[in-house]
């Protein structure tokens, strides 16, 4: 079985891809052990620094090695903010953004409206999304993941997609 997290080189920068699904626990001060494979390119990457936002079309937590999100949120603050759809995902992306450090345990606190969007309880599941993680309660993740399982919709497949070949 190959390596959780990977890196390569991307025009001269490291980068990491994440991928994967694992079973956390949330503590009672709110906090998550991230798994021990992926702290240690973490820490190399970026100090454990990470910043933790909301998505916007799941209750799910999105985290991101900081050097990741600075990126992400220079072209979100370049949007035109007179749009309104931009102007909402600037304020909920931008506005729900904590900075957060993975302690000498691997522990990291996540604070009471992000765990509260994401209706997190004890229960957790982490997923790899390549440069990112997603943070889902196992009950929701596991009613999305039947879902999506299930939806046979004829909705249009993006022609990069199709040609995909797995």
């Amino acid at each position: 079985m190959g390596k959780s997290v990977t890196k390569w080189h991307n025009n001269g920068k490291n980068v990491l891809k994440f991928r994967g699904v694992s079973n956390l626990n949330l503590d009672a001060k709110g906090r998550i052990v991230l798994p021990a494979r992926y702290r240690e390119r973490l820490a190399e990457f970026c100090q454990g620094q990470l910043v933790v936002t909301i998505d916007t079309d799941q209750p799910c937590l999105l985290i991101y090695p900081l050097p990741e999100w600075e990126l992400i949120e220079e072209k979100i603050e370049a949007l035109p903010s007179f749009n309104p759809t931009t102007r909402r995902i600037q304020r909920l992306l931008i506005g729900h953004a904590t900075e957060v450090e993975v302690d000498g345990n691997g522990r990291m606190l996540l604070s009471n409206p992000l765990r509260d969007y994401a209706q997190l309880n004890k229960k957790l599941v982490l997923i790899g999304q390549g440069k990112k993680f997603e943070l889902w309660d196992e009950s929701l993740w596991q009613q999305r993941m039947e879902s999506w399982l299930a939806d046979a919709s004829d909705e249009e497949m993006p022609g990069a997609l199709a040609e995909l070949t797995l």
